[in-house]
């Protein structure tokens, strides 16, 4: 009789599980400064942790610091978001977090050395101890530099498939480039969270916006050393995201800082990270924004992405069960229809806790807001997968 009433339990608890619901709120109140680039993770405790980066603008605002905010497991609201990376007089952006396999607490971020993309500098940060409220306690910091693998060889190899087309001189400029190992070498930039494979080796995403292609940044070594990938060609194909398919193949998906079509852009690897095929486009819309993608724990795969070639006041959440040959369930977790200023909702970011239901955080600018008027934010959503199979509802 006991064991019929613990099953009935059991069952009753999964049917309430499976109830299609979302949950959202906005991490500090809307503020007149630019916040952007936000990442999230769940912690061992329970405890959701954000970062991102604030200031008066982007790489050319020397007040822009790296910053967080904690929300305690059972609480009802955030802490006061607190400065968790600064160097000061400088650019601190794009910030992003992993949690290994050891449950260490990793901040990555760069440095902006001369108010140009090109001039990032990589930093990262590890933390053994980080349940104490504000800043962890850091174990390590140290910087990651990069010798990008056979760089000048592959942009050669591009500017001639390139050749006589009206991207020659792009192609050309890109190669050229590649020859300068000042230029090849900085500039590589942090968006999406690392993966760590099953071998232990951990794969951090990177990119370029003076080559606007992608790299890889690989540890076998729980980040004492690194060295990079070959980059991954393409044009325009930047902010790598992966999922890992079930033979070992990686598969990196970019967001779209090319020409038209606007689509995101795809690679593969079938040596860890070490090499990857030259990007291609596929058939999902993109809108030059950052996305992720992440593999589930029921092995299917979750996209969060602005699904237009034009904007990012829409963005969508998308499932596939197929290791990405089809996208079978799609919802959106903001669309803005707003014919003029319409709002931004963009460069998400996701993670699945231990009861299956996911966590996001994106900015949210509210362009329709008056001028002067305090209008960005960074946004968290709290969703279970049932209620994005449920699909838009009209």
């Amino acid at each position: 009789m006991l064991t019929r009433i613990l099953f009935l339990a059991a069952l009753a608890s999964s049917v309430v599980a499976q109830k299609p619901f979302v949950e959202k709120e906005d991490i500090f109140p809307l503020d007149a400064k630019h916040n952007h680039a936000s990442s999230i993770l769940y912690l061992p405790n329970g405890e959701l942790f954000v970062c991102w980066y604030r200031g008066s603008g982007e790489r050319t605002a020397d007040d822009v610091r790296v910053m967080a905010a904690r929300k305690t497991k059972g609480a009802k609201a955030w802490t006061p978001p607190f400065v968790l990376a600064d160097q000061p007089g400088f650019p601190d952006t794009n910030p992003t977090l992993f949690l290994d396999r050891d449950k260490r607490l990793w901040l990555l971020w760069q440095t902006i050395v001369a108010n140009r993309w090109e001039t990032a500098i990589n930093n990262y940060r590890i933390a053994s101890s980080y349940g104490r409220a504000g800043v962890p306690h850091w174990d390590r910091a140290d910087v990651l530099l990069v010798k990008p693998a056979n760089i000048a060889e592959l942009t050669a190899e591009f500017a001639a498939k390139f050749k006589d087309t009206p991207y020659a001189a792009y192609a050309n400029r890109k190669a050229e480039q590649a020859q300068d190992k000042y230029f090849s070498r900085m500039g590589w930039m942090t968006r999406a969270h690392p993966v760590q494979l099953a071998s232990g080796r951990i794969l951090v995403g990177l990119y370029s916006d003076g080559f606007s292609f992608s790299l890889v940044a690989i540890s076998d070594d729980n980040g004492l050393t690194w060295h990079a990938s070959a980059p991954i060609v393409g044009g325009g194909n930047i902010q790598p995201t992966f999922a890992v398919k079930k033979d070992g193949a990686i598969v990196a998906y970019m967001r779209d800082n090319g020409p038209p079509p606007k689509r995101l852009h795809i690679s593969v690897s079938k040596d860890n990270g070490e090499t990857w095929t030259p990007a291609e486009d596929t058939d999902i819309p993109n809108s030059g924004t950052g996305l992720e993608l992440m593999n589930l724990k029921d092995g299917r795969w979750l996209m969060i992405n602005n699904d237009t070639e034009k904007g990012r006041h829409s963005l969508a959440l998308t499932i596939s069960g197929d290791e990405g040959k089809s996208w079978k369930w799609t919802r959106h977790l903001e669309l803005d229809t707003r014919a003029e200023r319409a709002g931004s909702f963009h460069y998400p970011s996701i993670v699945q806790a231990p009861d299956g239901t996911i966590h996001a955080s994106y900015s949210v600018f509210l362009n329709h807001l008056p001028e002067g008027q305090p209008k960005k934010t960074i946004r968290h959503a709290h969703f279970n997968l049932a209620w994005i199979e449920q699909g838009d509802q009209k």
